[in-house]
Formats: C-alpha cells, structure tokens, sequence
C-alpha cells in the first residue's frame, strides 16, 4: 500500500532507528506517555542514533505534532515488535509521575492525530477492549483499528492511568469522528474487570468529573462513594445492571425530577438490610438497571438532588458544596448510610487516590483560560493556552523570555527559562546525559565526552547534590557536580 504522514505535523526530525518497512498493514495505534512536558520538537530529540527506542509521532505540551519515523516505518515503541510493525506509536507530553496526566491540549491534539490516521488508512473504527487478550486476538476488519497500551508488552505503567482511563473516551470520539456511528451506548461495568484498584479509581474519577459539571455535586464525593459501594465497579450489581450506588427501585418512597432510569428495567437479587439496631438480615430486593454506566452516576446525583424528607430536601446544601468532608456529612446527615464510619470511609477513599483532583478539573477547566507569550499585547508569540494553570507555567518554562498571563492580560507567572545560559567545562568522557534532571530519568545512552557545553537551564534533581544542567544541545541533562563553571 502508498503510506502517507499526517499534514498535522508542524516539526519533523527522523529519527535513524527504525527496521526500515513494515510487514504487516496499519490496523493498531499505540498512545504512550513521554513521561516530561516535553515540546514536539524535543520528543524527536530523545531518540538519537544508538538510543534504540523511537515513535512515529510525538505530541507536544502545547499540542503541535512531530514526525519521528514515518508511517511506513515500524519504529520502536512498545516493547514488541508485532505490535509496533502494524501500529501508529505516538509519544504523548506528560507529567512526570503517575497518574502521568496529560493537559487538554495534547489530548485533543491525540484525538485529531487519531482521526487523521484512520482517515489516511481507509478506518471507520477505533476499538478499545480494556482487555489485553481480547484485543490482541482481534482480527480488526478492513474499515477497523484497535487501540493497544505498551503496559501490555513490558512492566511499565505507559501509557499511565490518566491516559488508559481515557481511551474509551478516546475511542468513542475518533470513531464519531470518522462516520463509523458509536462504538457502545456507553461505558458499561464490563470494563472495570480488567482494571487494577488505581486504575479503576482514576476513570471513575474521571466520570464522575464529566457529572459535576451538570450536577454541582463533588467529582471527589461522586468517586469515592461508586468506589465504595461497588467495589470499584465490579459488584455483581454493577456487573449485571450498571448499577454502581445500589439504587432500588423504590427509594423510601421518593420520587425525583431527572432520573435516567426508565421506570422499568431492574435486576432482582439478594441483599442485606440493617434494622437500625446494628442487626444484619437478608431481603430479596429489585435494583434499577440501567444501559450504562453514566446513567447510574447521573440517576445517583438526581436523586442527591431532589429526594425529600416532608416538606424540605434531604440533602439541602449539597448541590455546590466545596468542602467535601462537608459535603459527605450532608450527605450521612440526611439518612443516606447508617454505617456509623461511612463519613470516614468515604473521606479515606478520597485521599488514598487523590480524587479532589477531579473536582479541580471540573470548575477550572470549565472557566478559565491561561496563556504563555512573551508580551499580553504579542498574540502571535504565544505558545499555547492552557486550562489548568500548572500545564501554562510548565510551557512557560521551557521557552525563554515567556510568562503566563490570566483572561485579564495580567502576568502571573515569569519562565524560570529566562536565566542566562552559562558555559561549564567537563574533563570526563564518560559522563551521561539523562532525559531529565535526575538519576531516576533514564540514560539517552550518549555521554558529553570531553569539551566545554553550555547550560541553558538548572533544576535540583535525585543523585547529584548541586543540581542539574540542561544541555543547549536538547540531547538531555547532565550533573554539574562534575562540570567546571568557566
């Protein structure tokens, strides 16, 4: 077949390692974390000759796009070579620990680049099974791709539990995108199988986070009580009725406006009632079913919402409610668990995985907008525009004389880039350059060799006590405890 690249490549710098030609058609696209906030142009750069690793695209933290390899190359990615000969391998900015989340710059830019390849191969599909042996037993169709995770291949979390809660998400979209009609109705509990605890608390996170949105109720508190009373999504409730809260039927006889049930479908099973006394006993009970996950988060927030008690609402003040140790009180105060620690099992669930995160992502994401230039009044000069603030100054970072400015034009944050660059002197041949500032960043498998470099940046880093040194070069950092200023 004649291979193509994507017209969204904006820099382009080949990289020699590759195997030349694939032997097998491109039905597979394989998303991974570069695991640094790194520009476009840089993830081109971590893949010198005698690197012996490579993608065919990378993904900048502002969203541009770099060619690697080229699609009719197999590059080397994902720890195997039969995936890598018949997948796209696209190398994602991130940040540097886990969940490795990516900023909504580079996720839209994936979901476009996806679209783009299926588009250029003939595809009206991208599948994602959440399962390694289904999907790497799939025989795809003609018009189909499959997605496929480098975590499957070798003991790594790439491409991070940020990015894998996603690629239902990012599955869905490219395939709308491509005219191939919807992939499922939606997330259904299946899906939670295959998942590790963390895993699974990351994409409820992440659901939860879409509901907050027209809900006002806590992504947090949404999270950490599905967790809690499906066991992270794999109840034989949620399994069979993607029931993930335990909703009956019938509710203390309350009825409440925008339910997403349809006041037929249940699921009929055994359960344990309190009698109010601390005493345990079995009733056979019907449960709401529902055709996807979604509908049972947005029935449970409904419900949050408009269940009463007499005259007033069960749980008034809820709806909006910022503090979430508040918030869960409210909740336990208007009668919704009578586990007397329920308050505290909720409040550990919502600290052990960090789910405050999500609710952070759902109020800034949706109001505010932070942009890198070097002046307000310099549009062209921008380098990006960021929702959350922590992804703006990153950008700001790597670009000297650039700072971040608020919707008001007012500078909030200068780049520590705009340092001068200094000149140091090594006298060892043997001196390796790391992708990052640290010895726990991998090695780019080159060394300085002897001579004079000069130092464009500065961090404080694992294994060298005066610090780090980024190289003008972009080959990587080295440790200037054994560098001599001049």
């Amino acid at each position: 077949m004649a291979y193509t690249n994507s017209p969204l490549v904006s820099y382009t710098g080949l990289s020699p390692n590759h195997s030349g030609q694939r032997t097998h058609s491109i039905d597979r696209i394989t998303p991974h974390c570069v695991v640094g906030q790194l520009s476009a142009r840089t993830i081109c750069e971590c893949f010198p000759a005698g690197r012996e690793a490579s993608c065919n695209y990378g993904i900048g933290t502002d969203g541009a796009v770099s060619l690697c390899v080229e699609e009719k190359n197999r590059s080397w990615c994902s720890s195997s070579s039969a995936n890598d000969q018949r997948a796209i391998t696209i190398e994602c900015a991130s940040d540097k620990a886990e969940p490795y989340a990516m900023n909504s710059a580079v996720y839209a830019t994936l979901i476009k680049l996806c679209t783009d390849i299926g588009k250029r191969n003939s595809k009206k599909k991208l599948l994602w099974f959440a399962d390694k042996d289904k999907a790497l037993n799939y025989s795809p169709k003609s018009d189909e791709m499959v997605l496929t995770v480098h975590r499957w291949f070798a003991n790594k979390s790439c491409p991070g539990d940020w990015l894998y809660a996603r690629l239902g998400d990012l599955a869905a979209k490219v395939t709308a995108a491509l005219g191939g009609g919807s992939q499922t109705s939606g997330l259904q509990a299946s899906e939670f199988l295959s998942l590790n605890e963390t895993q699974a608390a990351a994409k409820i996170g992440e659901l939860c986070r879409t509901d907050m949105k027209s809900s006002g109720i806590l992504a947090s508190v949404s999270a950490a009580q599905f967790i809690q009373e499906s066991g992270y999504g794999k109840s034989e409730l949620a399994q069979n009725a993607n029931n993930c809260f335990g909703m009956k039927c019938s509710l203390s006889g309350n009825t409440w406006s925008g339910s997403s049930w349809d006041g037929k479908s249940k699921y009929t099973k055994q359960t344990q009632e309190d009698d109010g006394n601390g005493n345990l006993y079995t009733i056979t009970a019907d449960f709401r079913k529902y055709p996807k996950v979604e509908d049972s988060i947005a029935d449970h927030s409904a419900y949050l919402l408009g269940a009463m008690n007499g005259s007033k609402k069960r749980y008034d003040g809820l709806k909006g409610c910022t503090d979430y140790k508040k918030a869960i009180q409210i909740i336990k105060d208007g009668g919704y668990a009578a586990d007397t620690q329920y308050v505290n099992r909720i409040c550990a669930l919502i600290e052990k995985y960090k789910l405050t995160q999500y609710d952070a992502a759902a109020t800034e994401q949706a109001t505010t907008w932070y942009r890198v230039r070097k002046t307000w009044a310099d549009s062209k000069s921008q380098k990006g525009a960021f929702h959350v603030l922590e992804y703006a100054k990153n950008c700001a970072d790597e670009n000297a004389g650039y700072s971040v400015f608020d919707e008001s034009g007012k500078a909030i944050y200068t780049g520590s880039a705009g340092f001068s660059p200094y000149l140091v002197r090594v006298a060892i041949k043997d001196l390796n350059i790391r992708r990052g500032p640290g010895t726990n960043y991998g090695r780019t498998g080159q060394y300085t060799g002897v001579g004079t470099f000069t130092i464009v940046g500065e961090s404080e880093g694992q294994g060298s006590p005066v610090g780090w040194g980024k190289l003008k070069s972009g080959a990587g950092w080295i440790s200037l405890e054994y560098c001599q200023r001049v």
